[in-house]
């Protein structure tokens, strides 16, 4: 079933929705984790695989994907046209949200997260396979990319100071304060630690309940709105590099139907490291 109770309609889907399309030839399960090795241990019957690291950024360029190689990944992943795809991870779908937004910048329509991701399938014993499938590459072509949801730092320059606009930082309240520059492990980094000026801090970990499952709505503009963060302003989401933001946006945009919201994937990796910006601690 799709969850409901959000701004639009099949964004969100159960896990009994899951449940009841594993054998669907129209659906795709896609798992993106940020354990790039969590996917061979299990996962769900059918579903395909894909590396954030490799296969969602392009290394050379410290961008996105290009859409030449998103259209190949979708074509060897059985995805045409019409193949709905549903987005699952772990870290309480991280990376699949990360994934959710790069197709949207390419205006696919047929897109939805698992509530829960990988922790809850995992935690409710659902069922589970280790064989990786092998499907018919469909030869899709993306169109170019929009970038009405995306913000680069001109964007967000342009922004410092303006009523009508707001920047909301995803990040722990001690990457906010800059009493740490990344999280442990972490290697993407920056020269400065803090946050940008005016930026309001909203963990994106607050969205999401103990089993990983969405807030509901309401729970969530308690988050947001008390902070300044409403529907008429003009919102952009960032972190570090891109991934936990993705996932506010999603929330912010999908799941609370806010008109303007754009995710900053340079975020604090670029931010911090830029000469002559200002940050604040």
């Amino acid at each position: 079933m799709t969850v409901t109770g959000y701004a639009k309609e099949g964004v969100l889907l159960s896990p009994e929705w899951a449940q009841e399309h594993l054998d669907d030839p129209n659906v795709r399960f896609v798992e993106v984790d940020v354990d790039t090795a969590a996917y061979e241990q299990s996962h769900i019957p059918g579903a395909v695989g894909w590396d954030w690291t490799s296969q969602l950024s392009d290394g050379i360029r410290r961008d996105i994907v290009s859409r030449e190689d998103l259209s190949r990944l979708l074509s060897e992943s059985g995805v045409g046209p019409d193949t709905h795809i549903v987005l699952y991870g772990d870290n309480n779908n991280w990376f699949a949200a990360w994934a959710y937004w790069q197709l949207k910048l390419h205006g696919w329509e047929r897109l939805s997260i698992l509530d829960g991701g990988r922790k809850y399938w995992l935690d409710n014993g659902l069922p589970l396979a280790v064989d990786v499938p092998a499907y018919e590459p469909t030869g899709i072509e993306l169109p170019e990319p929009s970038n009405e949801l995306r913000a680069f730092r001109d964007d967000v320059m342009a922004q410092l100071g303006d009523s009508k606009a707001t920047l909301v930082d995803v990040r722990s309240p001690a990457e906010f304060s800059g009493e740490v520059i990344a999280p442990p492990g972490m290697t993407e980094t920056a020269q400065r630690g803090g946050h940008i000026p005016g930026a309001q801090s909203i963990p994106w970990g607050q969205t999401v309940r103990e089993d990983g499952t969405f807030k509901d709505a309401d729970a969530l503009r308690a988050l947001y709105e008390p902070k300044g963060v409403t529907p008429d302003k003009d919102v952009i989401a960032y972190c570090r590099i891109g991934e936990r933001s993705s996932h506010s946006w999603f929330v912010l945009r999908e799941l609370l139907g806010y008109p303007k919201v754009r995710n900053y994937d340079g975020s604090w990796t670029e931010w911090g490291s830029m000469v002559n910006v200002p940050i604040e601690r």
